[in-house]
């Protein structure tokens, strides 16, 4: 039976250990308080009426009299006359007319006008049951808000078809490292447990959590992947670990708990659920953090934490580099003090973490994330929580990722594997469209969290973006150009499907509006066939990762939406013009766009009647 304690008490308790930075108010990944974004549909915005009947579409400048030119979405095909040519929507075609020339074949990639997949590899396809249950981790029987579902490697290859088929070009996937083994309280009210399925609370950085697969399946992942033209871009973490847990202080022998309260707890620590009157931050009352045992853990020489003779980190708004994000353990990446393995790692059977000599925190963590480059010819990272680490580790990480790709190739002579050059795009909430410093420390382009927003106008009304993609297309692909990553929906902040207030036409018509944007765009999953916002307890973010809606999907019940996505999809990536090309209004009425990029050259048309 679990010790009482009364209500403010066990407040009091909690309170105290979050001063001390020992437990998780946050089960958000991100590195700043994030907006869970607007829950309901933008009011009064203007909703255009789609066309269905022929518009006289203004070419000249693009294409030449006597062209012949082809809509993409229908296939049908006419020839430029007096500068202009006439054509009708397709009935399902929202209005859009997508024109390129006839005899056009599909462009050179590039990465200014990328289309990237993110999938939390956890909630989207469930490829092999028999990986569903390790390290004694166990569903809630509840809502499964912060439980593993199933999702893994096996389960994003056998998808590979469906995104190609989106004209997705690169797939981001979410860290696979060996997360946490237990649970911390999720939410700020501990109302549910909280496990690493996102992969942003590792554990081992060396070997695949077994929840998502084996190393020869990651690796059959990134091959089939490179097979048909899609990178693979993974989710890296350079400033945390993942937090200290019951279970992970039991199986690896760190920490410590108060005399006596091992009797409070089942014969597997990670197996103790709150009574009634407690919630899942309660295990904090049975630990010791002031006990020298920690030093078992990742260390003081490691990492800041607030136990036992750890330093104990700042706010992160206060030391951005220095600071915690979440009560999470801050790496030392900016420490030039040579360390050896963690105690816990030199322990761990299944690592393959080496002591190096004379290195640092960051060597470590460099070698540790390279090394998946060099043995499993990895495109790209997407670095998470990029401004709360010094410039100069991801310069390093760059250089050395670079070298790792190149090593990989020499190894490889005869693999497919479209990347040459290794890219890097960083996490800066909330940064916008600009060129900022970040891009003189390895980044090849950042998240831009400004389109989110914007888009919603765009779904209802297509020249509602003019103003968006003229700017957007004028400081990326101008006399200084520079590449960002824009979303519609993301983790951690909401999903366009309730922005759009579960309306399958916004659903459908948010294709346009993100996958006709200047630069690099990201599709999350789901977004391409309405995926609802899911179980999230007192944590916003949660249901943000509901699963992916296969059955929907299957059952062709979002046809409508996924063949739309599938049109857009193909059209971006036949045409690197659309993200990587200089942008020119031709016409308002009806709104008529080019972009153009080197020879590659389309024209967009959109007709729609005002109500």
């Amino acid at each position: 039976m679990q010790p009482s304690f009364t209500t403010t008490a066990l407040s009091t308790v909690i309170a105290a250990l979050v001063l001390s930075g020992c437990t998780s108010t946050s089960t958000s990944s991100n590195s700043s308080t994030m907006p869970a974004g607007p829950q309901t549909r933008l009011q009064g915005d203007t909703f255009c009426e789609a066309a269905t009947t022929e518009l006289v579409i203004p070419v000249a400048g693009t294409f030449a009299d006597g062209q012949r030119v082809r809509d993409y979405y229908t296939g049908r095909t006419a020839v430029v006359r007096d500068g202009q040519v006439t054509m009708a929507p397709g009935e399902q075609a929202e209005g859009l007319v997508l024109l390129e020339a006839a005899n056009s074949e599909a462009g050179q990639f590039t990465w200014g006008g990328a289309t990237v997949y993110f999938a939390v590899t956890d909630r989207f396809a469930n490829g092999n049951p028999d990986n569903d249950n390790n390290y004694g981790r166990k569903p809630d029987g509840k809502n499964e808000i912060g439980t593993f579902h199933g999702g893994d490697f096996t389960g994003l290859a056998q998808r590979l078809d469906y995104l190609q088929a989106l004209g997705v070009n690169a797939l981001w996937i979410t860290p696979p490292f060996e997360q946490i083994h237990g649970w911390v309280g999720g939410g700020d009210r501990g109302d549910f447990p909280h496990y690493g399925y996102h992969g942003y609370y590792a554990l081992d950085f060396t070997v695949p959590d077994a929840n998502f697969g084996t190393r020869e399946e990651f690796r059959t992942l990134v091959e089939q992947a490179h097979q048909r033209g899609i990178r693979v871009v993974l989710d890296v973490v350079m400033n945390h670990p993942g937090y200290s847990t019951l279970q992970d202080m039991q199986t690896f022998g760190f920490g410590s708990l108060y005399d006596g309260f091992e009797k409070h707890l089942p014969e597997r620590w990670g197996d103790w659920r709150p009574e009634s009157w407690e919630n899942f931050h309660a295990y904090h009352a049975f630990i010791d953090y002031d006990h020298p045992d920690w030093s078992g853990w990742w260390g003081k020489n490691w990492v800041r934490a607030g136990v036992a003779d750890y330093e104990t980190p700042p706010n992160a708004s206060i030391d951005e580099v220095r600071g915690s994000l979440a009560f999470l353990p801050d790496f030392k990446t900016e420490s030039d003090q040579a360390v050896g393995l963690p105690e816990f790692l030199k322990n761990k059977p299944t690592t393959r973490a080496t002591e190096l000599e004379d290195a640092t925190v960051r060597d470590y963590l460099i070698t540790w994330l390279t090394d998946w480059v060099r043995e499993f010819g990895i495109d790209g990272f997407r670095v998470d929580t990029a401004k709360h680490v010094e410039p100069e580790a991801w310069t390093e990480l760059k250089a050395a990722a670079q070298q790792a790709l190149e090593d990989y190739r020499r190894a490889n002579p005869g693999e497919a594997l479209p990347a040459e050059e290794f890219w890097m795009v960083a996490e800066v909430f909330p940064h916008s469209v600009q060129k900022s410093s970040y891009f003189d420390a390895g980044f090849d382009a950042v998240i831009n969290f400004d389109l989110q927003e914007e888009a919603a106008a765009g779904a209802r009304c297509l020249p509602a973006m003019e103003s968006v993609y003229a700017d957007y297309a004028n400081r990326l692909n101008g006399d200084d150009p520079f590449n960002v990553l824009s979303y519609i929906s993301s983790h951690d902040t909401t999903l366009f499907s309730r922005i759009a207030d579960r309306d399958p036409q916004l659903q459908k018509r948010a294709a346009a509006a993100l996958l006709l944007t200047p630069g690099a765009v990201q599709l999350f999953y789901g977004d391409e066939s309405g995926r609802e916002f899911g179980p999230t307890g007192s944590d916003a973010h949660q249901g943000t990762r509901s699963p992916m809606n296969w059955q929907s999907i299957d059952s062709g019940q979002v046809n409508s939406i996924l063949e739309h996505w599938r049109a857009l999809g193909q059209f971006r990536e036949r045409h690197p013009a659309i993200g990587a090309g200089s942008h020119r209004m031709i016409s308002a009425n009806p709104y008529v766009f080019s972009r153009q990029y080197g020879d590659d050259r389309v024209v967009i048309a959109f007709g729609a009647h005002q109500p």
